[in-house]
């Protein structure tokens, strides 16, 4: 897979994208990702990608030749251009699984009070992380193309382990124990020692919708 992130700040990806599993997957060529810079692509001397909002009212607005010539630099046949936004579908895991299938990813990153609107035809898709307003779109990328790496045939160590993670199969994860076996008076349930494995995994599951009976009851409708 390829991923582009189309952002103003591409020294904010190296830290996040190149360390641990992200960083191992490209070191075996799974992945590979780059950067492009709406500043590069404006017409203005000093570089300037935003300006006042019509009608008035705080903040800048995004302009659009800028931010839509950076995405064709980079757009290919067969690419998925995503706008992470607060007001996008809220990704998910099935979201991160589907997309783990793609060649080519670009994720475009939007600043100040937004993008102008006419823009928006250049984008195949709005997704957000969450119903919250961060700073840029750099963090919501990232969490997506880390979302979507990890799911990627060879990039964890263990194929099952990405199948048995919380929301896989629309639940939340089952509690997780390792040494010591007694930690400050709290023991390890008895039933991981036993050896019996269909023991064991009835229950995982019966922890796992007890997990999200308790934390997120409005999965279990779903799962």
């Amino acid at each position: 897979m390829r991923i582009d992130f189309v952002t103003l700040f591409p020294e904010m990806f190296a830290p996040v994208m190149d360390a641990s599993i992200l960083g191992r997957a490209r070191e075996k060529g799974l992945v590979s990702w780059g950067c492009v810079n709406p500043r590069d692509f404006s017409e203005d001397k000093h570089r300037k990608v935003d300006d006042r909002p019509f009608g008035g009212g705080a903040g800048m607005v995004m302009l659009a030749e800028p931010l839509a010539r950076a995405v064709e630099s980079v757009r290919e046949a067969g690419s998925r251009v995503i706008f992470l936004s607060p007001q996008g579908k809220r990704f998910d895991d099935a979201m991160a699984s589907e997309m783990a299938k793609e060649k080519h990813l670009v994720l475009v990153c939007g600043h100040y009070e937004g993008v102008d609107e006419r823009v928006m035809e250049v984008f195949d898709e709005e997704l957000s992380i969450g119903d919250f307003v961060l700073t840029g779109g750099e963090l919501a990328a990232m969490t997506v193309a880390d979302a979507a790496v990890r799911k990627i045939p060879g990039v964890l160590k263990k194929e099952e382990a990405a199948a048995r993670e919380s929301f896989a199969d629309g639940l939340l994860d089952f509690p997780q124990y390792t040494r010591p076996r007694v930690w400050r008076g709290r023991e390890v349930p008895e039933v991981l020692f036993s050896g019996d494995h269909d023991k064991i995994a009835r229950w995982r599951r019966d922890a796992s919708v007890g997990a999200t009976r308790r934390k997120r009851p409005d999965l279990l409708s779903r799962a």
